[in-house]
């Protein structure tokens, strides 16, 4: 554990925004965590993980801990279900391809999303009809206010769409997290962002969880950059929630909107589809731009500023509340 002084964060954040911090150190054990903590408890202090979640938009002058907690464990909960346990460094894709081979099902349909297992709570990461709470146990979490770690159960996290407890209070560091899979008779959900139709054309009736994820990868990668060739954080904006007498109004307007019911008085609405409806898709300002393919992601074409993003991001927030009435809301944290 050796601590570092004004150290480029370039390599420790998906948008490869070159910002540096005051000091960095790396810890790859819950022990080498809690003597940080108690070390620099009157410091000011950043957690990172994965960086995929986060835009830098000035040097932090403050400690970055990197968060590198390898490990994963599987047991047999009985003959339908298992438990698989991962620390907060490992790779999220790589804990999903491990259950795969394993033959575990319940999160396939999350395949190739980018960052680390531990932020995947804190976000309640989602694609293609899945949330991770739909499969969570629990997670073992250090409590900066009183330096000792905790096990927090699903009740205890508060997941919504993209929110939990953990994005609320910071106080709060994952550091590992348990989730229940099937074993066999696995649940198949295919019902959404069009992987039925990517498995008719490749003649599956009755694809298996390895056939979901492929299916699942293949969409992603066509609609979604690669953050090792371009910079990006994956979706910058939550798609909004409205109610039904707010989308009564907007369909007045807009008769054509995508709209999905979650509620008697709720409707989601992509945020993709208003960006691009207000012609802002695949627009580039200098260095940085809206992707040319998915509208729901900002990006940094080499060497662009994380204060520009920002002002990017404010930007479109003004013109869809100018257009549509609606506010969006960041995904990404700021920094």
């Amino acid at each position: 554990m050796i601590l570092k002084e004004n150290y480029s964060l370039s390599n420790y954040n998906t948008f490869k925004i070159n910002v540096k911090a005051k000091k960095f150190v790396e810890i790859k054990s819950t022990d080498e965590l809690k003597i940080v903590v108690e070390n620099y408890s009157k410091e000011k202090i950043l957690f990172l993980g994965g960086g995929s979640n986060v835009l830098f938009t000035e040097d932090y002058d403050g400690l970055v801990v990197y968060l590198n907690l390898k490990g994963k464990s599987l047991k047999e909960i009985d003959s339908d279900f298992s438990e698989v346990t991962a620390n907060a460094g490992e790779n999220w894709n790589e804990l999903v391809n491990y259950c795969l081979e394993n033959n575990l099902g319940g999160i396939e349909n999350l395949s190739l999303i980018p960052g680390n297992v531990g932020s995947a709570p804190i976000q309640n990461i989602g694609a293609y009809g899945r949330e991770l709470k739909d499969v969570f146990v629990s997670c073992e979490v250090f409590d900066l206010e009183n330096f000792s770690f905790k096990t927090y159960y699903l009740k205890d996290c508060q997941f919504e769409y993209r929110n939990s407890i953990f994005k609320k209070h910071k106080n709060l560091i994952v550091v590992s997290i348990s989730l229940r899979l099937s074993n066999h008779n696995h649940v198949i959900n295919s019902s959404y962002g069009g992987i039925e139709k990517e498995l008719e054309n490749k003649g599956i009736d009755k694809p298996t969880i390895q056939d979901i994820s492929k299916v699942v990868c293949k969409i992603r990668k066509r609609k979604l950059p690669d953050p090792e060739k371009i910079g990006n954080a994956g979706s910058f904006f939550k798609n909004p929630v409205v109610n039904m007498k707010k989308m009564e109004s907007i369909k007045k307007k807009f008769y054509d909107i995508p709209h999905f019911k979650i509620s008697d008085n709720e409707y989601k609405i992509p945020a993709a589809w208003l960006i691009e409806k207000a012609g802002l898709k695949g627009k580039v300002f200098g260095k940085i731009g809206i992707h040319k393919t998915q509208p729901l992601v900002l990006v940094n074409h080499g060497g662009g500023h994380g204060k520009d993003l920002f002002k990017l991001s404010n930007s479109i927030k003004e013109i869809i509340s100018k257009i549509f009435n609606i506010d969006l809301e960041t995904e990404v944290n700021i920094i």
